[in-house]
């Protein structure tokens, strides 16, 4: 396509990439929807006081925030002021807000998101935007992070937006359903790119528009506000006309956005869990953005943003941590502007030599233990493999691939994959594990070249002849990160069709991926 503009994916960690990527003053406009930490016992904050945090009803992102060893170096980076980045206000919120809810989950996640909003202020221009998606649960903390961060430092508190999507979940004895998030913006300065938002025109309006005889819409009645009743009348029999332009105009958009439903229209879902609808993203881009400008999602998840913002003619970047999250945003482009536009997208952090595919591997960070081996799966399946996300007596399975055997008939190739380590025993045990799953093919990827005794146990258990293919193949195959990297070697069964659609489960609790 040879399009100028920026449009960069990274695959990492975002403070990282913020820090080391992305330089002061360069981007217009920011949007983030991080995790929200949102369904942890609002009440653990007592019980950290108390020493005695109640694990138990700690239902959700246990693995995600807790206080470890990352948490610890955040606090202390933080509190003493390294590399000179925080604010007199930042580090005394911090310091006081360990006093109130002690080194917890609670804590760990706002020491994680200050790191992030501070390098989020750094990046923004003097005219910059920043706009951060939460819930109620952590909101108030989250205002006092961006309060100390953003003010201190010249900038403003805009607004508190809420996103009321109506009823939403929950069947909680003593509380109401929830049926609202919020969306905290800020500037950062007084000066600020500021389109106001419209709202589309109720239902009702539309129906009761009339089109005059150029075309035009236009209902009648008064345009100077609130009137009696008897003055309207009176003005509607001279034949008063309010012009109605329903392309571009609408009603004055507030604080309150109750306009747009919270899950995405069936043909925007990707069937990724926290997908927020375009119609949300379209609305805070126009608000503070113009063609041409950059930007920002520092968690992008399914692409949303990114989407969005290339259909209004912005450019744009996004950071996540999950491989499976650039895959999917790489087909959601791909789907809607063909294949060649994967050419005019620079992704960067996916291993290209094997000292960047070890660096994966040996990640010490437990949140992306499975990176390098959802990497390795996906990338020798083309991304039609399906990602085994379950942890039990298969966890020796990464992936599983359907390859097409007759007509409407398929067969699966478990894989697994093993950074270091492999030997002879582990050929029996993944031919023990094939036969199990009752697949007819088999695959290691391994980082360590294979042994002569890996080799001869795997050519051991016999070849599988396919049916459409006239051939034999090894039931148990031995592919190396090597080969993939360097080689460019992949999966060479025959699909007839796509086995991953975004949001659907074909194998017991795995999770299909999208294709690149």
């Amino acid at each position: 396509m040879g399009d100028p503009r920026q449009r960069t994916l990274y695959y990492g960690d975002n403070l990282e990439v913020l820090r080391n990527r992305i330089g002061d003053d360069t981007i217009d406009l920011c949007y983030i929807d991080p995790p929200f930490n949102s369904k942890r016992n609002y009440f653990q904050i007592y019980n950290n006081i108390a020493g005695k945090e109640d694990r138990a009803q700690a239902q959700a992102f246990v693995d995600t925030w807790t206080w470890d060893d990352a948490a610890e170096r955040g606090f202390t980076e933080i509190t003493t002021n390294q590399g000179a980045r925080f604010t007199r206000q930042v580090i005394e919120l911090i310091k006081g807000l360990e006093m109130v809810l002690g080194k917890g989950d609670l804590l760990a996640y706002l020491v994680h998101m200050t790191l992030r909003v501070t390098e989020i202020f750094r990046v923004l221009i003097p005219t910059g935007s920043f706009y951060l998606h939460c819930d109620p649960t952590a909101s108030h903390y989250l205002k006092l992070v961006l309060d100390a961060v953003f003010c201190s430092q010249g900038g403003d508190f805009r607004n508190e937006i809420i996103w009321n999507y109506g009823m939403g979940a929950g069947n909680i004895k003593y509380s109401l359903p929830k049926g609202h998030e919020t969306i905290l913006f800020y500037s950062k300065s007084q000066q600020m790119t500021w389109n106001a938002p419209l709202k589309p025109y109720s239902e009702k309006l539309i129906k009761m528009l009339k089109k005059d005889e150029k075309g035009f819409y236009y209902t009648r009645g008064s345009r100077t506000g609130r009137r009696k009743v008897a003055d309207w009348e009176k003005e509607s029999k001279v034949g008063l006309k309010t012009y109605v332009d329903l392309e571009h105009g609408g009603t004055k958009c507030t604080d309150l956005w109750d306009d747009i439903g919270g899950y995405p229209s069936k043909n925007e879902s990707m069937g990724y869990p926290t997908q927020k609808p375009v119609a949300l993203l379209e609305r805070i881009i126009k608000a503070s953005s113009n063609p041409g400008d950059l930007i920002l999602d520092a968690y992008c998840g399914c692409g949303t943003t990114v989407a969005v913002a290339e259909r209004l003619d912005r450019q744009w970047i996004g950071i996540d941590i999950t491989f499976h999250s650039i895959s999917l945003i790489l087909k959601r482009l791909a789907d809607a502007y063909g294949e060649q536009m994967l050419s005019d997208i620079f992704v960067d952090g996916i291993p290209r030599d094997m000292a960047s595919a070890r660096a994966l591997a040996n990640r010490e960070d437990d949140k992306t233990r499975k990176e390098f081996e959802k990497w390795a799966v996906l990338t020798y399946s083309n991304n039609r493999a399906v990602i085994n996300e379950k942890k039990g007596g298969d966890k020796g399975i990464d992936g599983v691939l359907y390859f097409a055997s007759g007509l409407g008939k398929t067969e699966r190739m478990v894989i697994q994959v093993k950074s270091g380590g492999a030997g002879r025993e582990t050929i029996a045990a993944l031919n023990h594990d094939r036969e199990r799953e009752r697949a007819e093919l088999a695959l290691l990827i391994t980082m360590d070249e294979p042994t002569r005794g890996m080799k001869t146990e795997a050519k051991a258990v016999g070849t599988y002849e396919h049916p459409l293919m006239g051939r034999g193949y090894d039931r148990v195959r031995i592919v190396t990160v090597r080969e993939i990297i360097e080689d460019g070697i992949r999966n060479d069964l025959p699909l007839t069709f796509d086995t991953v659609k975004p949001g659907k489960r074909v194998y017991g609790d795995q999770e299909q991926l999208p294709l690149l």
